[in-house]
């Protein structure tokens, strides 16, 4: 479908069309959330598997009380085949098992399609914590509101009301760990060379801290009365955890940035004086990017880093250029050579990064040969275009879940499932590949036998 196909349709027809795709989505959501299930059954703790050892797949409650287990590296293939991760297809087989289980009156709805998957979902998620008679007070309660004759809000409220209805001790528990989550800690995803910092405390603790911070504003505003009042909030902080007093200068923050840039295609001049070849000068251009931050601009180093940090500047690094090495054990270079390349989890939809979980492994694409007893290992194993970055799980499920992967070239990953569906990993994200289907075979076999020559007596 596209726009000019639309051109002619009346304002009618365009709604019409809009309710029926709707409706088709709706069914979907609903048919994946069938699917999702069957996969959960069919991958029941009973199934065949190999023997136990360190690494290998376990059998995992993923719903709610009363909700089956479920073979562990299951979601992995289903996450890949629906284009998501691993994890979200682990929440799509919980919340599939704990509507057939625990919400009867909510996944009744949801197949007659008077309520959509999503808000289904919702509560299957806030319920999970819940016990099974507990989980069927909210079902009773919320079924009915859950086919969007309220806004989302309204029955987010609603929903957590249930829930407190129905498990008040778990309520005022979590109540009671949240009055003692105290914390003071960056948040969110840096964005746009910009980050936060959140204090969490009783009220009396934040009123100290905001009257000192006040005090400390004045303090600052006064020394430079042409500063925005909130900039001067954050000088005045800054003053105040780092112990500096106005006027003088605050600790330089570390800071490890990558700055990359393009081969110098310049051509060289002989010094008329010295004889020496020297690159013709030209006006350098780049960005980078700040370890643990968005990239940004040069710009943004020279005007917000440049007053404040100290630098470091390291030799020019070509992490294509790593020489391989023979031990297992990984070098510091290669690590950074890897980091470089290939920053974020080479599995397929893997949404983990070396930011967001700093303790990824670094793993063997081709697994590490250790040789025969008593003879050393083949040469050369350890190099940067067999290495990729994989979380704990999905180390796991390649070593033990029938996957198998092969790196080409330096920061390409071709990914195979245990059904034969292929998938290519690369810096920009994951694609599955067009994966045939043989042909199936005959159900009857046909034998071709030559008829007898029969010679007629005359």
């Amino acid at each position: 479908m596209n726009s000019d196909a639309l051109a002619d349709l009346s304002e009618d027809e365009l709604l019409d069309l809009a309710g029926e795709r709707a409706e088709e989505a709706r069914r979907a959501e609903t048919d994946l959330l069938h699917l999702a299930y069957q996969w959960a059954v069919i991958n029941h703790p009973n199934r065949r598997r190999e023997k136990q050892i360190p690494g290998a797949e376990r059998d995992r409650a993923y719903g709610g009380a009363g909700s089956p287990e479920v073979a562990e590296f299951a979601a992995a293939s289903l996450g890949a085949r629906i284009r998501r991760t691993t994890w979200a297809a682990r929440a799509l087989m919980a919340d599939a098992l704990d509507l057939q289980h625990r919400l009867p009156n909510l996944w009744s709805r949801v197949q007659t399609g008077e309520v959509r998957a999503s808000y289904a979902r919702h509560v299957a998620t806030r319920t999970r914590d819940l016990e099974p008679d507990q989980a069927g007070y909210v079902d009773d309660r919320v079924a009915e509101s859950a086919d969007g004759r309220i806004p989302w809000t309204r029955f987010e409220t609603l929903v957590a009301g249930a829930i407190v209805s129905a498990a008040p001790a778990l309520a005022a528990e979590k109540q009671e760990r949240a009055r003692r989550a105290r914390f003071a800690r960056r948040v969110g995803t840096p964005e746009l060379g910009m980050a936060s910092f959140m204090v969490r405390a009783d009220a009396a603790t934040i009123e100290q801290i905001d009257a000192a911070v006040t005090a400390a504003t004045e303090t600052v505003t006064a020394a430079d009365p042409d500063l925005p009042a909130d900039e001067a909030a954050v000088q005045a902080v800054l003053r105040l955890v780092t112990g500096t007093a106005l006027g003088a200068a605050s600790p330089a923050a570390k800071v490890d940035l990558w700055v990359h840039l393009p081969h110098d295609p310049r051509p060289t001049a002989a010094d008329p004086e010295s004889g020496a070849m020297t690159r013709q000068p030209r006006t350098v251009r780049a960005g980078g990017r700040a370890t643990g931050e968005q990239p940004v601009t040069e710009g943004w180093v020279r005007d917000v880093l440049g007053p404040h940090a100290s630098f470091t500047i390291r030799p020019v690094f070509y992490p294509r250029e790593q020489a391989a090495v023979d031990a297992y054990e990984i070098p510091e270079r290669h690590r950074r050579a890897v980091q470089i390349l290939s920053p974020a989890d080479c599995f397929p939809y893997g949404s983990a990064t070396t930011t967001t979980a700093p303790t990824m492994q670094l793993d063997h694409t081709e697994a590490y040969d250790h040789g025969p007893p008593g003879r050393a290992a083949p040469p050369g194993q350890t190099r940067v275009e067999n290495l990729g970055h994989l979380t704990t799980t999905h180390h796991r499920i390649k070593t033990h879940g029938g996957w198998h992967v092969v790196q080409p070239v330096p920061g390409i990953y071709l990914w195979t499932d245990p059904h034969d569906h292929h998938y290519l990993v690369d810096h920009t994200g994951t694609r599955p590949l067009h994966t045939p289907r043989p042909r199936p075979r005959p159900l009857v076999v046909e034998i071709y036998r030559p008829m007898p020559r029969i010679t007629l007596a005359s």
